[in-house]
């Protein structure tokens, strides 16, 4: 398929380079399946699992326990925060309120 790129206009180029790039990203994800069931296989062949060679990582998040809290409420002493993720309310509205972060540090 050859294509005369001289007598495209800018926003033909610029589709033809999206589709080519989508192309792309196609292909390389059917290598990489392709390659994938490979490994499997050969692993499978000599007799091992997956999680014996590398080991029961699993891809999501690991769960590190909970985060000793940073802040602490002033007007509820039961409320606190690690510092980490969405800013709670109560912490939000202190700050509103003239208070600083040091303040409200444990």
């Amino acid at each position: 398929m050859a294509v005369d790129i001289k007598s495209l206009n800018h926003n033909q180029l610029n589709d033809l380079i999206s589709k080519a790039q989508q192309r792309q990203q196609e292909l390389r994800k059917e290598k990489v399946a392709k390659l994938r069931e490979k490994i499997h296989a050969l692993i499978k062949a000599e007799g091992y699992a997956f999680e014996d060679i590398f080991g029961g990582r699993s891809k999501g998040r690991r769960s590190g326990g909970t985060v000793a809290p940073k802040y602490r409420n002033p007007a509820n002493p039961e409320q606190t925060w690690s510092g980490r993720g969405k800013r709670p309310r109560w912490f939000n509205d202190a700050l509103k309120a003239g208070k600083k972060e040091k303040d409200l540090a444990i």
